[in-house]
């Protein structure tokens, strides 16, 4: 069946070129390395970010999960960076779940206890939804968290995203349902003539 819309993205937008490595004040945003595998593993056994993102792994699963996160960047629906400060890892930041043919997204990341209240999320995710709006050529990022989770909203609105909804009972967690609020961010913050 024809669309009658033309893509915002055609396919082939990311795969038919190499994921970049980006700067953001202070930060490097870069495609993740086996050699990350240590690292990535120890930060889901932090109980923070096992608590907001639902998952632990063991250092053979993080290696597994670096080749999907490549693979990812090739079928162009994630886009997943580990950030580095001073040479060291200290977070993840990653757009999931995206879908070209409308140019848009999700905003997701986390930071290791160490560098958590240092601006390290904020940075990065401003960085990499400027890079998305601007460079890649996406229309609209969302980022959704629970409502228990106010860093993440700090987070998000610190890099430019303006509340939009809340979501009653969006995201089940180990203690049970959550209210989310969601957050955005557009290419064009213009919003468009109302019909």
């Amino acid at each position: 069946m024809p669309r009658l819309v033309p893509d915002v993205l055609p396919p082939g937008t990311m795969s038919r070129r190499p994921q970049p490595t980006l700067g953001a004040k202070g930060l490097v945003l870069r495609p993740w390395k086996l050699g990350d595998a240590p690292g990535l593993a120890a930060a889901y056994a932090d109980p923070g970010i096992q608590h907001w993102h639902h998952r632990s792994m063991t250092e053979d699963e993080a290696r597994q999960w670096i080749h999907g996160a490549r693979e990812r960047w090739r079928d162009e629906t994630d886009a997943d960076f580990a950030v580095e400060e001073a040479g060291r890892l200290v977070g993840r930041v990653a757009l999931r779940m995206i879908v070209l043919a409308v140019g848009q997204c999700e905003l997701s990341y986390w930071t290791l206890p160490g560098a958590r209240g240092s601006g390290v999320a904020t940075r990065a995710a401003r960085g990499l939804s400027s890079w998305a709006l601007q460079d890649l050529g996406l229309c609209r990022i969302e980022v959704r968290h629970s409502i228990e989770n106010p860093g993440s909203c700090r987070v998000a609105e610190a890099a430019g995203y303006v509340h939009e909804a809340t979501l009653a009972r969006q995201h089940l967690h180990a203690d049970g349902w959550h209210d989310v609020h969601v957050h955005t961010r557009f290419a064009d913050p213009t919003p468009p003539p109302s019909a």
